[in-house]
């Protein structure tokens, strides 16, 4: 398999294990896997008219037989569970981005949690890849009238769950720059006009490093966290912020002073307003990203407690 060959194949088939596992390093691994059964296809002589199309319904299934397996493990999981953060490539052609944003967000990824694993890689075959029915219905193994019931289902879930409408790439820069800037500046009255009334902040620690043990609601209380959270980062020695765009969605990486990622922060921006504040720092979910800091450590070291 030719080195072009790959960077043709590889993108489409992590897009989907991504989508259905909400983990980087677990999708990677799929991806791997569907080439290397692939690869072992070919030489056994096997006729494979689609490569794209057997690694597609490889990696499906691998990612399927995952989510059905993890189960247990999301029921088991410290505190609240957020998927792997995303950093979208600014390489990569703006509109194909804007188009698979909102299939990438965080919220759209965790509302997806909420679906059986069979509901979850149906609806996203069908309504982000625009697979056909009987594809469909042989990678989830039923029958393809089951196939198109498994995706009304789940389509009406999502539907019912989903904002109303969305704003453009222009306004959430906008609305993701006054935010960052206020809470810098500890500015609270700023920083609660820019969040929802019903607001939500959910930090990812896995029970791993420090973050609230539950989702904390609320405007007033979600800016006073955030700006609180801030100017603990800063007595820790200092620490530097990278503004970013994280799983299509305005966000931001914060390094200590060593340079090692502690932190990714990410907004969920619709309806004109900031409906969610998600902080990834549990450091398993951050390795794909470059090398991690110790951030229970840091504060153990500067006497400091919680999240």
């Amino acid at each position: 398999m030719t080195g072009e060959e790959l960077d043709e194949l590889r993108p489409s088939a992590f897009a989907i294990a991504y989508r259905m596992l909400g983990s980087v390093s677990e999708a990677e691994d799929a991806v791997q896997e569907g080439l290397l059964r692939l690869h072992r296809a070919r030489e056994g002589g096997e006729r494979i008219e689609s490569p794209r199309a057997y690694l597609s319904t490889v990696v499906s299934r691998l990612a399927l037989d995952h989510l059905r397996s993890a189960a247990v493990r999301r029921e088991t999981y410290v505190g609240e569970w957020l998927p792997e953060p995303f950093v979208t490539s600014a390489d990569d052609d703006p509109a194909r981005r804007a188009e698979m944003a909102d299939s990438l967000s965080l919220a759209f990824l965790v509302l997806l949690e909420s679906l059986s694993p069979e509901q979850r890689a149906a609806f996203l075959l069908r309504e982000v890849f625009g697979e056909p029915y009987d594809r469909i219905a042989e990678i989830v193994g039923t029958s393809e009238q089951n196939a198109r019931q498994l995706v009304t289902r789940a389509r009406r879930h999502v539907e019912e769950r989903r904002p109303r409408f969305e704003v453009s790439r222009e306004q959430q820069e906008e609305l993701a720059a006054r935010f960052f800037a206020a809470a810098e500046e500890g500015d609270l009255q700023g920083l609660e006009e820019l969040l929802a009334h019903d607001v939500a902040f959910c930090g990812d620690g896995g029970g791993k490093a420090p973050a609230a043990a539950r989702a904390v609601h609320g405007r007033r209380k979600v800016a006073r966290l955030l700006i609180a959270g801030l100017r603990t980062l800063a007595r820790l020695g200092g620490f530097t912020m990278r503004r970013d765009e994280v799983n299509g969605q305005p966000g931001a990486l914060f390094f200590d002073r060593e340079g090692r990622l502690i932190s990714v922060l990410v907004l969920d921006i619709a309806e004109g307003q900031i409906q969610g504040v998600n902080a990834i720092v549990n450091p398993d979910k951050l390795r794909h990203l470059g090398p991690v800091g110790d951030l229970r450590g840091l504060l153990r070291d500067r006497g400091q407690g919680g999240p």
